[in-house]
């Protein structure tokens, strides 16, 4: 009998560097700006951060997945992605056919930067081209233009064997017509993997900051559910098939392995500043937190041997709420025997059965999968299938 949750589902590991050249004013991650600073610190912070997961997860399998995201970590060279991957697989090996990402500005991916990359062992690169007109980057605050992001996802093409694109849409004053040729110009770029966020204003940011003080009004919601179905229509349309509510593959070998995990509900070690993790030992689902400013975590590491400011054991419900939520973001939904073997009734039959009447959930006899209309209302369906 399967786990509910645990390495089954995927091992990952997720590397963050929280440095960026600009600080984008809809971002609400843990960044901060970049200077002129010496990366060793906290390079050694991270890989010491790393093998010690080691300690406690000694049972686990070779990692599926590492994914180094941030911030921006394009900004750091070959070599030092280097050390990076080779930190996970000195602590827990690589498996053969392992999936291993970077983020990456348009900007900063050149043909030799790429190339050092590829042969760090970076085999999939996610770009954040964000938009391909430039009036809407200039909004966006992001430092490359369209052109550049063309050429970057080009270089990409050549290099790695999986590309991958993200946009934001939703965008205030949007219309149809330009999203529409703004999905034609991303899908002909020819990348294997396009994720499609819609723009949301978060407090604190400086998009958060204008909407308060009434200098940014966000796209009303009945116009945003309009253009995310419009979305995942065009999408389909071109190749593209949605296996989550935000990205899209040309075939399930292109999708995001690493992030799968995260859907899948299984482990991944969170290394770096405010890095999250979630990892099963002995039965239990244990959430982990990184101290968020680079000089705390350094300090954290060096006085602790490891950078967690928190290490929590999830209630068996958050465990089971937390393995519903996120697998229904995908299309293949979650099997309720998961959620049973966990705590039985978790979930709600009788309300399940109300929401595929409705046609919030998919009709299926062994999963509980969102209808695509289902798919705009992804949190309330969750919070209501919880009995």
């Amino acid at each position: 009998m399967s786990p509910t949750f645990g390495p089954n589902y995927g091992f990952g590991a997720y590397v963050h560097w929280p440095y960026c050249s600009r600080i984008c004013p809809y971002c609400d991650f843990n960044v901060y700006a970049s200077k002129q600073r010496d990366n060793r610190p906290l390079l050694d912070a991270i890989i010491t951060d790393i093998a010690s997961h080691k300690d406690w997860l000694d049972d686990h399998p070779p990692l599926t997945s590492i994914y180094l995201g941030g911030g921006t970590p394009s900004l750091l060279s070959g070599s030092e992605v280097s050390e990076l991957i080779t930190a996970c697989e000195t602590s827990f090996g690589v498996s053969a056919d392992a999936e291993i990402t970077l983020e990456a500005n348009p900007l900063m991916v050149t043909e030799r930067l790429a190339t050092d990359w590829h042969a760090a062992g970076v085999n999939r690169i996610s770009l954040g081209v964000q938009s391909l007109t430039d009036d809407a980057l200039a909004f966006l605050g992001r430092d490359h233009s369209a052109d550049q992001a063309r050429k970057s996802a080009d270089v990409a093409l050549k290099t790695f064997p999986s590309v991958s694109l993200d946009l934001i849409y939703a965008r205030p004053g949007q219309t149809f017509e330009s999203w529409a040729a703004e999905l034609e110009a991303a899908t002909g770029l020819g990348a294997q993997h396009i994720s499609l966020y819609e723009l949301t204003i978060e407090p604190g940011t400086a998009f958060g900051m204008a909407h308060k003080r009434g200098a940014l009004h966000p796209m009303p919601d009945d116009a945003q559910a309009d253009l995310f179905e419009f979305t995942h229509d065009t999408m389909e349309m071109a190749g593209y098939h949605a296996y989550e509510i935000s990205n899209f593959a040309r075939s399930a070998r292109h999708q995001s392995h690493h992030n799968l995990t995260y859907w899948r509900s299984g482990d991944w070690i969170g290394a770096g500043p405010g890095a999250h993790g979630r990892v099963t030992v002995q039965g239990h689902r244990i959430a982990t937190e990184a101290e968020r400013r680079p000089e705390a975590y350094i300090e954290a590491v060096q006085e602790n041997g490891r950078g967690a400011a928190s290490i929590n054991t999830l209630s068996v419900e958050d465990a089971g709420h937390e393995v519903l939520a996120m697998g229904l973001r995908t299309v293949e939904g979650v099997v309720p025997e998961r959620l049973e073997r966990l705590r039985p009734g978790l979930v709600d039959p009788d309300r399940a059965q109300e929401l595929k009447d409705d046609g919030w959930l998919a009709t299926h006899p062994d999963s509980l999968i969102l209808s695509p209309q289902g798919r705009l209302l992804a949190d309330k369906i969750t919070a209501e299938l919880v009995g």
